[in-house]
C-alpha cells in the first residue's frame, strides 16, 4: 500500500495505545498522498482518528470511500494552496479534533504538497507548513499534554523539503 514498507506512525500508535495505555491518540496526515495504509490499520480501531488532507485524485486514488467521523479525509484538487489546505483544517480536522479529545498525537509530515516539488500538483508553502504545525500545537497543549511525534513522510524537492522541515521543527521546539 502506498509508498512506505513499514508505517511508522501507526506502529508508534499503536504502541501508544498498548504499551503506555492511552485511550485515543489522533494521526494527523498533510503528506500529498492519501494514507490508505494508516488508515486501513485503523479503520475499526475507536482509539484511533486520523485526519488527512492529499491531492485528490492522484495516487493511491483512496480516501473517499473510508471517510467517517474518525476518518476525516478532505481531499484537495490539483493546483490548491494554502487557503484551501487552511480551510480544510479549520472547517474539518480542527473540530473533529477537538470532539474526539486525542491524548497524543502522531504527525505524517509530507512535504511533498509544496509548490517545487514535481512529485504532485498542491502549492504550499513553508508558511503554510508552519501554520498547520502551531495548529497541531494548539490541540496537542489543550487535549494531549503537548504530546506530539512528527514522522517525516514525503517531499522530493531536497530545498523545498529543507526550508518545510526546519519551518515545522521551529514550531514544534516553540521557536
Amino acid at each position: 500500500m502506498g509508498f512506505c514498507l513499514f508505517n511508522n506512525v501507526a506502529v508508534a500508535a499503536a504502541h501508544a495505545l498498548e504499551v503506555h495505555g492511552l485511550k485515543r491518540v489522533a494521526v494527523v496526515d498533510f503528506d500529498v498522498h492519501h494514507g490508505n495504509g494508516t488508515e486501513e490499520i485503523f479503520r475499526d480501531d475507536p482509539r484511533v482518528m486520523m485526519v488527512s488532507t492529499f491531492q485528490h485524485p492522484f495516487y493511491p486514488y483512496s480516501g473517499m470511500e473510508g471517510r467517517s467521523g474518525r476518518m476525516v479525509n478532505i481531499p484537495l484538487a490539483a493546483y490548491s494552496g494554502g487557503a484551501e489546505f487552511r480551510a480544510a483544517v479549520e472547517r474539518h480536522w480542527l473540530p473533529a479534533l477537538a470532539a474526539f479529545r486525542p491524548e497524543m498525537l502522531f504527525v505524517s509530515a509530507g512535504f511533498d504538497a509544496h509548490r517545487e516539488d514535481d512529485m504532485a500538483m498542491l502549492k504550499l508553502v513553508e508558511a503554510d507548513y508552519a501554520w498547520v504545525t502551531e495548529r497541531i500545537r494548539e490541540v496537542a497543549a489543550r487535549d494531549a499534554k503537548g504530546r506530539i511525534v512528527s514522522v517525516l513522510e514525503g517531499g522530493y524537492a531536497l530545498h523545498a523539503l529543507g526550508r518545510s522541515v526546519a519551518a515545522h521543527l521551529r514550531i514544534l521546539a516553540g521557536l
